[in-house]
């Protein structure tokens, strides 16, 4: 039995957290995904690792393929027994040409599944500050397309009743076409004085919102490219008192996250709740010591240590795993007493269903030694230290000076990572970064060496570097950075503080 399937999706209007849970489930279990321009990739990293994907987008009339194209390719993609996502900005029936797929699809007698979208014309305005309906405005809304099929021979759009009739109008992929717009409007009985906002890149951070009237929006707008969504209505008058998403504290600011790709996420998604563009350029990678026998051998043999010594939450995953994979469990490490520095590496501890013996109040080597010394007597106690191929040296040596027997072994290997080029050193140079962070050593020097600056004090001039704790702004500034912004707790969530007080403190010097 053929399992062919596909999903006509709409992907939202461009925030991915607003797809809807089915339009996610879709994404998931695809094995050929087919998307637009406006689709937020974001959302193709929930795909499956094995995934086909095809970009059919069309920008500034640009077209990567042809709409009979891409409905043939539908059928001929589920005809092969393929579960097939098409993934369409918005909502795939509202100007989204699912219709028209849908339609090619029963007439091959391909079976499909509509799932709605977020369309533009309700979330952007929210986004901007805009309700479309308010009972002390309008109760009546319209969609109207600003960009019709050219090769109709007339315009089907009826300005005389649609001018006066509806009190909200969304205008979608009007920008080319506004003075017509605006001049229709104004010609079949709307003021001139009626509000109107034009949202480019709405709910995302690049969101740039400009208001005016029929009368003064053109000009207002004329440096304004697609894709952007005209809104006309009385309730745009209402920006003033509702726009929560602008006014967000790190709103309009682009942040580099320089930290491994599978850790980024927890810093990007803190960042984006108060509203910065974040750009994941990992550094790191996280990988297996090129010998695994010095941890299986401290594993074979766990009964024998006093303690246990995480600094740091990768240290910590990478000691269970292999702990579970030579069949032991957490039975095997009773009376043995764990260290964790940072509030991290214990979260990650008690995962596992244990309790921390020893946190020391200062995230680094230093402050573990001194706690240590409250907590035991060093001398005769024999530590195991799962850590990084690049850890430093102080809290092994400190350690063996005070009498403890310490074995010091690596549990994974920090490597550079080859992130995706997107120019970021040009981006910097153009102002187009507005800070990079850093939450490593390893982070600071990858992170030069990859953008490949030689004049690396230059850079302070283009952005402003933001780290997580000391050992890290050390390192930076050794290599002639000017760290601006330091964490004052040397945590994730200690750094992001920094970054909103930081800019804070900017904008009111401003």
């Amino acid at each position: 039995m053929k399992r062919c399937m596909v999903y006509l999706v709409g992907a939202g209007p461009g925030d991915p957290k607003l797809i809807t849970v089915r339009g996610l489930e879709c994404i998931k279990k695809a094995d050929v995904i087919i998307y637009d321009y406006l689709v937020n990739i974001e959302l193709l990293k929930a795909a499956k690792p094995d995934i086909e994907m095809i970009y059919v987008g069309k920008q500034g009339g640009a077209h990567t393929m042809e709409q009979d194209d891409i409905n043939q390719l539908l059928v001929k993609k589920a005809k092969e027994d393929k579960i097939v996502t098409r993934l369409k900005g918005g909502d795939p029936y509202i100007f989204g040409r699912g219709g028209e797929e849908a339609i090619v699809l029963r007439e091959n007698n391909v079976p499909f599944e509509v799932v709605p979208g977020i369309t533009a014309a309700i979330a952007t305005p929210n986004y901007a500050g805009i309700p479309v309906t308010h009972r002390d405005f309008t109760s009546t809304f319209g969609l109207i397309t600003g960009h019709e099929d050219p090769t109709k021979n007339e315009s089907s759009i009826d300005w005389a009743k649609i001018s006066t009739g509806i009190g909200t109008i969304a205008f979608y992929m009007g920008i080319k076409n506004l003075p017509h717009i605006t001049e229709q409007l104004i010609k079949h009985g709307r003021s001139k004085d009626t509000p109107v906002a034009v949202i480019r890149w709405g709910t995302t951070p690049q969101q740039k919102t400009v208001t005016g009237t029929l009368d003064t929006i053109v000009e207002k707008t004329k440096d304004i490219k697609p894709p952007a969504i005209t809104i006309v209505g009385e309730v745009v008058k209402l920006r003033d008192q509702l726009n929560w998403f602008e006014t967000k504290p790190l709103f309009g600011k682009t942040i580099v996250v320089t930290r491994s790709r599978e850790q980024a996420s927890e810093f990007a998604d803190q960042l984006h709740e108060y509203g910065a563009h974040v750009i994941e350029f990992p550094t790191i990678e996280i990988t297996k010591p090129d010998s695994i026998k010095p941890l299986d051998e401290a594993i074979k043999n766990i009964s024998g240590y006093h303690w246990l010594v995480f600094t740091s939450i990768n240290g910590v995953d990478a000691f269970f795993q292999r702990l579970f994979e030579l069949g032991k469990d957490i039975r095997d490490l009773k009376g043995i007493k764990l260290c964790a520095i940072g509030p991290a590496t214990e979260e990650g501890i008690r995962r596992y269903h244990l309790q921390v013996n020893c946190r020391p109040p200062k995230f680094v080597a230093e402050s573990v030694v001194e706690e240590l010394k409250k907590v035991t007597s060093i001398k005769g106690e024999r530590f195991l230290l799962p850590r990084a191929d690049i850890a430093r040296s102080f809290l092994p040596e400190e350690l063996q000076k005070l009498g403890g027997e310490v074995t010091d072994l690596v549990a994974y290997k920090t490597v550079m990572a080859q992130p995706k080029d997107i120019n970021l050193l040009d981006k910097m140079k153009k102002g187009e970064i507005d800070m990079v962070t850093f939450t490593s050593s390893s982070t600071v020097r990858n992170f030069l060496q990859i953008i490949g600056e030689k004049d690396v004090a230059a850079l302070n001039k283009y952005v402003h570097f933001g780290s997580i704790g000391p050992i890290t702004t050390q390192t930076a500034e050794e290599m002639g950075l000017r760290v601006a912004i330091k964490a004052k707790e040397y945590t994730i969530p200690g750094l992001v503080d920094a970054i909103l007080e930081s800019t804070v403190s900017r904008q009111k010097t401003i």
